[in-house]
């Protein structure tokens, strides 16, 4: 199960499907993004790919009949318009039209209608409609999703689809979960339940064998653990994407002071970067010291490539010039980025706040914690957006605690310009599922929860700095040990429930998923498992906080009344 090798098998059918010779690909605002981070554009050129068009941008009225048009675009209403408009004033020779999802007769039939030059060799469905960001992880790119705590139409229907290509990508008919009590949740699984039967033909794969339990789809909602996006992380691709920001594999630098013209945008790819594929899950500290034995062993080349003394080691210097290049490349760009880490973490007091972040999220200690947020929210030093991220946090944890200050501590913030007014809207955010379980304030009665709880506890800590567990690795924990799912996550539709383990799951998150649910994800597949994870989009504290303003606007503050003076944001902020 590897969402990138999904995509790329399905994009290589597409190219040699349209034969030898000259090609054009022509795609749409997400369907560029879908092929650039599978392929590199040299990659696409040994392809004999050789232009790259927009479907939406201006076109030109040059005819260039001797090259195949290889169409590939999600299956819009405005992007069947647009290949209409193409398909009656033809600019290339043939055209090979690939939809990235179910595409209605009517659209093929209204094609067809509009083809009078017969220029359409061929019209096809790939199922590739999803962003594939890890092996073990997808993106829907869709950064808010919910309005008033409810779908946002748009985004229910691009989840739907999204997932649906994901299923027919792998050849899946899944059992379907949700999270009970998740009105989201159930809304989206009925949904897919429904599409999945009115295509029977599509899904018409064949049943596990020996009685095996069939592939698991569970639908998870974001509301229901809304402490790890917020906590700082301390992996690569985590910290990366937390302090500098990752946008479907580019990180913009142009902000960052001293880098090279051609760093001021990298691309971090598993496909293109063998050093980053290794070390995505690696810590802070891991990580210096790898890249520490990637410059050693760069500097051993460069010594060597000077020593040209003869006509073999000029040979043999132009045989291995290519390699030694992308190798500086890779140097550089690690470098400049694991220097920024460095300074990031220096500058913002992350080795403090991320340790006090951890307490919080992790053990109840509600006096000491307290006076260490206020006197870290007082300091000058700590930036805003940390300063709020523990008040978000302390507010969550100590909601129903009987000498909670979050009134007192939203003041400090206030005083400082801090965006105060986001901590009520959290607290309308969190599920009632978060409220009784998170923090363990409701007594617990399953035995094998108290059992982990108080291991958990005796077992002490290896690491201040990962302490937190996410709530997904609870979820998967039951999923691949077979226990009883149906209490908290009943099954869609009339599927008799297996009492075997599925083989294989995909989990999708409304709400975004996050790279420390990735790496939760990835240690479960080391151990032998088969598991992808999803996500309306791949977030980090920043992305999650505009997500949460997004779901909560015009929801009624009901849990948050006594923060009444925090309800709306100061003029002139958002």
């Amino acid at each position: 199960m590897n969402v990138i090798r999904a995509i790329q098998l399905y994009i290589d059918k597409m190219i040699t499907d349209a034969g030898p010779g000259m090609k054009m690909l022509m795609m749409d605002g997400e369907t560029i993004s879908i092929v650039s981070m599978a392929f590199a554009q040299s990659e696409m050129l040994q392809k004999e790919v050789f232009l790259f068009e927009r479907i939406d941008s201006a076109r030109s009225n040059e005819r260039l009949k001797y090259l195949k048009c290889i169409v590939f675009i999600r299956p819009t209403r405005d992007n069947v318009l647009r290949l209409q408009r193409e398909l009656r004033s033809p600019k290339y020779g043939s055209y090979y039209i690939n939809f990235s999802n179910i595409i209605p007769r009517t659209d093929i039939k209204a094609l067809a209608e509009s083809d009078e030059s017969e220029s359409v060799r061929e019209v096809k469905e790939i199922y590739a409609d999803y962003l594939p960001v890890n092996p073990n992880l997808f993106s829907l790119h869709i950064p808010t999703c919910l309005q008033a705590l409810n779908w946002n139409p748009d985004a229910l229907e691009r989840s739907t689809q999204g997932l649906v290509s994901v299923l027919l990508s792998f050849k899946f008919r899944p059992a379907i979960r949700f999270r009970a009590g998740s009105t989201v949740a159930q809304t989206l699984a009925k949904k897919v339940h429904e599409t999945i039967n009115k295509e029977t033909a599509l899904f018409s794969f064949r049943p596990p064998e020996d009685g095996a339990a069939p592939p698991l789809l569970l639908i998870l909602d974001r509301r229901d653990d809304p402490i790890t996006p917020l906590l700082n992380q301390w992996t690569y691709q985590a910290m990366v994407h937390e302090l500098l920001t990752i946008k479907k594999q580019r990180v913009e630098l142009s902000g960052v002071s001293g880098v090279p013209k051609d760093l001021k945008e990298v691309v971090l790819s598993t496909e293109q970067d063998e050093f980053y594929a290794n070390n995505l899950y690696a810590n802070f500290g891991e990580i210096a010291t790898t890249i520490k034995v990637l410059m050693d062993e760069y500097q051993k080349k460069a010594h060597d490539q000077r020593k040209i003394e003869s006509i073999a080691d000029m040979k043999n210097f132009v045989e291995t010039y290519p390699q030694f290049r992308k190798m500086s490349g890779t140097v550089t760009k690690h470098l400049v980025l694991i220097s920024e880490l460095s300074v990031q973490v220096g500058r913002q007091q992350l080795f403090e706040v991320s340790e006090l972040e951890q307490e919080i999220a992790c053990r109840a200690d509600h006096s000491t914690q307290l006076q260490r947020v206020k006197r870290l929210v007082a300091d000058g030093k700590l930036g805003a957006v940390n300063a709020l991220r523990l008040v978000l946090l302390y507010a969550m944890r100590y909601e129903r605690h009987a000498n909670c200050d979050t009134l007192g501590l939203l003041k400090l913030l206030q005083e400082r310009g801090g965006r105060s007014h986001i901590v009520p809207r959290m607290l309308e955010y969190i599920s009632t599922v978060a409220r009784q379980e998170l923090f363990n304030t409701v007594k617990i009665t399953d035995a094998v929860k108290l059992t982990r709880n108080l291991i958990k506890e005796l077992k002490g800590v290896e690491n201040v700095y990962a302490q937190h567990e996410c709530v997904l690795k609870g979820t998967l924990e039951e999923v691949v040990k077979g226990r009883p799912l149906d209490a908290q996550y009943p099954i869609m539709g009339n599927e008799v429930p297996f009492r075997r383990p599925p083989a294989e799951v995909i989990v999708f998150i409304i709400g975004g998923a996050t790279y420390e649910e990735a790496l939760a994800v990835h240690r479960y597949n080391q151990e032998g498992c088969r598991i992808v994870l999803g996500g309306t989009t791949i977030h980090n504290s920043g992305s999650f906080i505009e997500e949460v303003l997004a779901a909560t606007t015009g929801v009624p503050f009901k849990h948050s009344r006594s923060l009444q003076q925090f309800h709306q944001a100061p003029a002139g902020s958002a």
